[in-house]
């Protein structure tokens, strides 16, 4: 990436690319909807079922090959592997499930999904790194937008497997290892690198806010054509118009490339009139390379301007490794580029990695067992409890994203501050869930997708902003492992194990002999109660990580805008 043609709108072309790849992304969330289908139909008890939920998690979570081949090869190539890895391992899942191949291993089973599921690893990664590195002044925002559609995927999935598939399993595994990779396909085209979007275009704001308002719409409708279809089963006709809407909405975000090439804004113009060609052609690749990457306000912009004075040391530093005088090059800064291993000895990096562990590892302890929850409280039918967590995993990621950016600019509160805030909800909803009080099963379903979502659009930029984006796919992909290790720990050697105990009281069977289903709020209520207890324990760590990064914050948001730092010689 040298040189390459002044504009904006292919930025916002891969944006709305990415929107659809994201909800693709979003695939692993389905395991609460054909899990009981396994469970059934190959005969697997509780503590098999929980062990394939780590393997769901694991597969999803495991970006670390993801997150090293992204700075060196194409997005588009990244993509590629994650659609292989998409359609071999439902296609497997979809085998076995349907019966097209009888009896196949256990383990072959859990590595199936574990490939499966890797693909929204390779998805994920693709398109975070290409638009957080495409608009990186607002990488608070565009982190919660991406991610929000990601946790606004389970209930897109949830409305294509109660209308268009009708509840089939699996109908739902065919069209995953189908469906999935065809929308990637499609769309890998528009997902490039390209030249960064402006920080001085006035309109940019309002084309925020409009993919945000359409995110929140395609919510809402989701969420509700789910509960009707629920309630009052839709006809073939409305079926087919209420998915046709559904994408629709999804098609919005390009509402905003298709503006700025029809009702051009005067920027715009300008720049055509100046350098005589249209500002369409930005991406990476482009024959004509008539503008420097960045212009020089652009420059000024993100690593401050000519007459900051904190760079006198560094001007120093640099003549003397002219002349020799310097051997060893000096390590990072907070804020500044670090790599993978300079970043592991930081405190802070740990600190954070145990926050989000707590955060997402609790509850996706929740979401993997959200089946045998709702039947062990006597909801049945978990699609209405399913809708409404991916509808609040949506919301906290949105919000999550939306709210910390405009804190952390007006008051420059860092956004772990916001991590501290939700999990002390989370304590509050756990302790809800044990109570098992008659309607707090759906409200408490609601808070915790909300909390839930929270941490990923939280943790994200906060990665970028403490060490930087030059190895920020692999830096984020890891600290993401804290999510299948929380389900390996809390799911399935905790929750796994006090169910199947649980129910082996209830039938007399011995524990690992019982593919019975346990029933009343005895069988997850401890589990509920150490969740609470360990989400006591990341409360402390993210009020500790706070006040430790508030000098950070400080420095990157003075007076309210966003700035790099110098970059330290690497």
């Amino acid at each position: 990436m040298g040189s390459v043609k002044a504009g904006t709108r292919p930025p916002w072309v891969g944006l709305g690319a990415a929107v659809w790849v994201q909800i693709a992304s979003g695939n692993s969330y389905n395991f609460p909807l054909f899990s009981h289908s396994l469970k059934s139909v190959l005969g697997f008890n509780q503590h098999q079922l929980t062990l394939l939920g780590v393997a769901n998690d694991l597969g999803e979570n495991f970006g670390l090959f993801p997150g090293f081949f992204c700075d060196r090869l194409p997005p588009w190539v990244v993509l590629l592997i994650g659609a292989v890895a998409c359609f071999s391992g439902y296609g497997v899942l979809w085998l076995a499930l349907s019966r097209t191949v009888q009896s196949l291993p256990y383990w072959l089973l859990w590595v199936a999904l574990c490939v499966a599921t890797n693909s929204c690893a390779w998805f994920g990664t693709a398109i975070l790194v290409t638009n957080m590195r495409n608009f990186p002044a607002d990488r608070g925002t565009v982190a919660g937008i991406l991610k929000g559609y990601c946790g606004l995927s389970a209930a897109v999935f949830t409305e294509i497997y109660g209308v268009m598939l009708h509840h089939s399993s699996s109908r739902l595994l065919l069209f995953l290892s189908l469906g999935v990779p065809v929308s990637c396909f499609i769309t890998m085209y528009f997902i490039r690198p390209c030249v960064p979007a402006s920080s001085e275009d006035s309109s940019k704001r309002g084309h925020f806010m409009f993919i945000q308002a359409t995110s929140v719409a395609l919510g809402l409708y989701v969420l509700t054509t789910t509960i009707l279809n629920d309630i009052l089963p839709l006809t073939s006709k409305l079926s087919n118009s209420a998915i046709a809407v559904m994408v629709l909405l999804l098609l919005a975000p390009l509402a905003v490339p298709l503006k700025m090439t029809f009702f051009r804004s005067s920027r715009a113009v300008i720049l055509e009139s100046q350098y005589g060609h249209s500002d369409g052609i930005v991406c990476e690749g482009s024959e004509d390379k008539s503008e420097p990457l960045l212009t020089n306000s652009s420059m000024k912009m993100y690593l401050g301007g000519p007459d900051e004075n904190n760079d006198v040391s560094e001007i120093s530093m640099l003549l003397a490794e002219g002349e020799g005088a310097v051997k060893k090059k000096r390590r990072p800064k907070r804020g500044e580029d670090f790599n993978f291993f300079e970043a592991l000895v930081k405190a802070d990096f740990w600190l954070l990695f145990l926050v989000y562990f707590v955060g997402v590892g609790t509850g996706v302890t929740v979401l993997n067992n959200m089946a045998q929850i709702g039947i062990a409280q006597g909801v049945h039918d978990t699609t209405i409890l399913m809708s409404l967590f991916s509808f609040g995993n949506f919301v906290g990621r949105l919000g999550g994203g939306v709210v910390s950016e405009h804190f952390v600019r007006s008051k420059i509160i860092p956004r772990t501050f916001w991590m501290t805030l939700t999990q002390v909800i989370m304590i509050i909803t756990y302790l809800l869930f044990a109570s098992a009080i008659d309607g707090m099963l759906y409200v408490a379903t609601s808070l915790l997708g909300i909390c839930y979502g929270v941490q990923f659009s939280i943790m994200i930029p906060t990665v970028s902003e403490l060490f930087g984006l030059k190895h920020f796919g692999l830096l984020y992909n890891f600290i993401s492992l804290g999510n299948p290790i929380g389900a390996f720990l809390f799911s399935a050697l905790l929750a796994g194990y006090i169910y199947d105990n649980e129910a082996a009281k209830q039938h007399g069977f011995d524990v690992l002999a019982s593919t019975m289903t346990c029933l009343g709020p005895d069988c997850f209520r401890l589990t509920f109660l150490i969740l609470a207890a360990v989400c006591g324990f990341g409360v402390i760590m993210s009020l500790i990580l706070t006040i430790r990064i508030k000098p950070v914050y400080e420095a990157l948001y003075a007076g309210g805008s966003f700035r790099l730092p110098q970059s330290s010689t690497h």
